[in-house]
């Protein structure tokens, strides 16, 4: 679970803090709250929600177990209120599982990489700095980078560079590691950054900051499985959110923010008939969207914490259904039931025009009889009107 070694590694800045904790308030202040830091990092986040709410219970997970360590010592004065698991966040049914909590009423993701984990170069996420190729959130298990550069098929290497690096250079860049893989195994980020840069032409390297980048981000992404952990994480987290309980998601690059986007979406839509006055119970949106796409931090956020210029935050409520079956009962369910009750009577009432109208009909034909010419009698029928509807024949 990790050991604590003294002060954390790393300068951590929660990015969004207050706008965070300002969407998350009303679903905090519910009876009970449980809150999930589904990222906890060094745990500043997780610290403001525990003291700012007493009454909130935090579940703060995290792959990383140095990560992890520094959170539990900073968190323990909060005792029993804070549970620290080591976990990522797609594996949350199970930890509530464990810890006996059916639903949460609020919850948080950070994504990306960590400050701890930017920072220090042993880790092996930064390019601007050489270290070993390692790029694991969780150095206990997995594979390395080191290992996908060397033995990935140069066709799979591709791939990953495209996909999740979105690197339009990704068959320059694997032809230049393929080369020099042949030579040696290529075992630092600083080779690696450099093999990227002099694979890139000289006129895009203007551009676009450090032209490993995207490779990086690509080689960190297939590491740690993080877009796939992320597509299970969402709709798990969604479904254990409780009636008008909040989840607010950070996102820092376009894949992330595309996987958040359309997991939201598609529970804020309403699935029943369009052309219905109200909803049908069942078929209405079950999450309201708190922000109208994607929030951008402002210009003193990113001056204050640098990290911040890239985030893009969504926010959701679950709506309540039982609540919401109600204003469906009220609003359709009894103007329903009249119309029956009113076809009734109209019914008993469309008799008796029948019953007229055959009346009518006789004295026609007594019209008939008593020499009336047959065209006046026509003209005044379509004057009068028909008997049983009062609308002109």
């Amino acid at each position: 679970m990790g050991v604590f070694m003294g002060e954390p590694r790393g300068t951590h800045v929660p990015v969004l803090l207050e706008r965070c904790l300002e969407l998350l308030d009303p679903a905090l202040r519910l009876p009970g709250s449980v809150h999930v830091d589904f990222t906890l990092g060094l745990g500043g986040h997780a610290e403001a929600v525990l003291e700012r709410y007493p009454d909130v219970v935090l579940v703060g997970l995290d792959r990383d177990t140095e990560a992890l360590a520094h959170a539990r010592h900073r968190l323990i004065r909060f005792g029993d209120r804070a549970h620290l698991v080591h976990a990522v966040y797609d594996e949350l049914p199970r930890v509530l599982g464990e810890l006996g909590i059916p639903s949460i009423h609020s919850g948080l993701f950070d994504l990306g990489v960590s400050s701890l984990q930017l920072d220090e170069a042993d880790r092996g996420f930064a390019y601007s700095q050489d270290a070993p190729l390692d790029m694991r959130m969780d150095q206990s298990r997995g594979v390395t980078a080191e290992e996908v550069v060397n033995s990935y098929e140069p066709g799979d290497l591709v791939r990953v560079l495209r996909q999740y690096g979105e690197e339009k250079f990704a068959p320059r860049i694997v032809q230049s590691i393929v080369r020099e893989r042949a030579k040696g195994r290529i075992t630092s980020t600083a080779r690696l950054a450099e093999l990227v840069k002099d694979a890139i032409p000289a006129a895009a390297r203007r551009t676009g900051g450090n032209p490993a980048k995207r490779t990086f981000q690509a080689l960190r992404i297939e590491v740690n499985a993080e877009l796939e952990a992320l597509e299970g994480a969402v709709p798990a987290a969604l479904d254990v959110l409780a009636p008008r309980g909040r989840l607010v998601v950070m996102s820092y690059q376009s894949l992330e923010d595309r996987i958040v986007k359309r997991a939201l979406a598609a529970r804020a839509r309403s699935t029943g008939p369009i052309d219905l006055p109200v909803e049908l119970p069942g078929s209405g949106p079950s999450l309201k969207l708190l922000t109208r796409s994607s929030e951008l931090p402002s210009e003193a956020e990113v001056a204050a914490n640098p990290r911040a210029a890239s985030v893009k935050l969504r926010a959701v409520e679950r709506i309540d259904e039982q609540e919401q079956a109600q204003k469906f009962s009220k609003a359709f369910g009894a103007d329903r039931e009249r119309p029956r009750s009113e076809g009734k009577t109209f019914g008993a009432d469309r008799e008796r025009p029948r019953r007229e109208g055959r009346a009518s009909g006789a004295d026609r034909e007594r019209s008939g009889t008593e020499g009336k010419a047959p065209g006046a009698g026509r003209e005044r029928s379509r004057s009068a009107g028909h008997p049983r509807t009062g609308m002109p024949e």
